[in-house]
């Protein structure tokens, strides 16, 4: 039995693509309520990570441990290409709150819509007509439009412009502290751990480099990959 103060542990978890191990990780913990970030250069192996944490791809080898039963409702993964079906941008929201009474559920997609800055799209525009970035705000209201335990982010606001990356930061911030839900996601951007992460993971060619408190870590980190990897970032 898993403590309660960690959701999730991840034992000897690799995959492998061909000949090329993408992903070798000994053990990951998550602290429950924490949001955590996972940085790393590209082919670290954090959208592999993510989706075998997701279950949408499955390890070679490993486990993946909750220490309560999750229901498909208590763990939303957005992956980095995001999906918008041909109807309006509202109900593409209202997918996520199948079952939930409907004037209940019309408020909730309003208000997540709000947070990301698409109230004025929610039924003037078909989803599939959206820019990119509007389209990933979109997604990310619907992650946050229901109560969730484990929420598992692959670069949330890569497409985003300036002011929908503050908007989508604000909105995952509000969502963590007001559900309690553990929080992963990938970031290209160290700056963006920074504001937003209590602990950070650094994965370097499929393991994990280091780990520990954000700020710590981000302003002092102790393993050469990652010092090298953070020197190109400006932090302050």
């Amino acid at each position: 039995m898993l403590k309660a103060s960690k959701p999730l542990i991840a034992n000897g978890l690799t995959k492998t693509y061909g000949s090329l191990r993408v992903l070798d990780i000994e053990e990951l913990s998550l602290p429950k309520g924490a949001l955590v970030a996972l940085i790393g250069p590209n082919g670290s192996g954090k959208s592999t990570l993510l989706r075998l944490l997701a279950g949408t791809l499955a390890p070679d080898a490993g486990q993946i441990l909750y220490s309560e039963p999750l229901s498909g409702e208590d763990i939303a993964y957005m992956p980095q290409k995001t999906y918008a079906f041909r109807f309006s941008v509202l109900k593409n929201v209202l997918l996520a709150l199948e079952g939930i009474d409907k004037p209940e559920a019309q408020h909730r997609a309003q208000e997540a819509l709000s947070q990301v800055g698409l109230t004025e799209l929610a039924q003037r525009r078909r989803a599939n007509t959206l820019s990119g970035g509007e389209t990933q705000r979109m997604a990310f209201a619907r992650m946050i439009v229901r109560q969730r335990k484990l929420l598992l982010l692959d670069e949330p606001t890569s497409a985003t412009d300036i002011v929908g990356n503050d908007l989508v930061e604000a909105a995952l911030k509000r969502f963590a502290a007001q559900s309690g839900c553990t929080v992963l996601f990938s970031t290209h951007s160290p700056a963006q751990a920074m504001r937003l992460a209590d602990r950070v993971i650094a994965l370097h060619e499929g393991h994990i480099a280091e780990q520990g408190p954000a700020r710590e870590l981000l302003s002092t980190p102790q393993n050469a990959d990652v010092a090298l990897f953070l020197q190109h970032w400006r932090l302050g």
